[in-house]
């Protein structure tokens, strides 16, 4: 066989791949995402999360919280975190509430079971300060988007108001990092 025949045919089969290339690159599929990584925002690489400030008269919530976000995020989201505020993005929350209802008395008026409830405002911003997190309920509500929880306790059965600010703040950072997700 002829060696410029075969440099001809070695040519036309690159122009045709790259022809091909071409067509798939400007008909849009190189923008589309695949995985997790679909349900959030694009540019996002890295989050700072601050230590949450805490309103409450129980001081242990913000870190609780701080803590329990930073899990949530790295378990669940593309993003890494990171302790420089110059990150692409920020997510910064206040715990503004912390209150314990009793549901239930004992004959002698002793609180059998109770209700915790932890009540948070959440902001996440990109580095340009673009709000990233909208409400799901009110999207024009502001910039920040609010979450509460309750947690049920038994002191009788041992259970302790500590225990279930616990729970519901595990529920709040779940809750939270779920609001991060892009809308469809």
């Amino acid at each position: 066989m002829d060696g410029s025949l075969l440099n001809a045919k070695s040519r036309a089969l690159v122009a045709i791949a790259l022809g091909v290339m071409w067509v798939t690159l400007s008909t849009g599929c190189a923008t589309y995402r695949f995985g997790a990584d679909a349900l959030y925002p694009v540019g996002i690489q890295t989050i700072h999360i601050p230590v949450v400030r805490n309103e409450t008269f129980r001081p242990e919530l913000g870190k609780q919280l701080t803590e329990a976000l930073v899990r949530e995020v790295q378990r669940r989201t593309p993003y890494k975190v990171v302790s420089n505020p110059a990150a692409d993005s920020v997510l910064s929350c206040t715990i503004v509430s912390q209150s314990k209802t009793v549901l239930t008395e004992s004959l002698s008026d002793d609180p059998r079971a109770l209700d915790t409830a932890v009540t948070v405002h959440a902001n996440w911003t990109s580095r340009n300060g673009q709000p990233l997190m909208q409400n799901s309920v009110a999207a024009e509500a502001g910039d920040l988007t609010g979450f509460s929880q309750n947690a049920r306790f038994v002191p009788e059965a041992g259970q302790s108001i500590d225990t279930a600010n616990l729970q519901a703040i595990e529920q709040l950072a779940g809750r939270i990092v779920s609001q991060m997700e892009s809308r469809w």
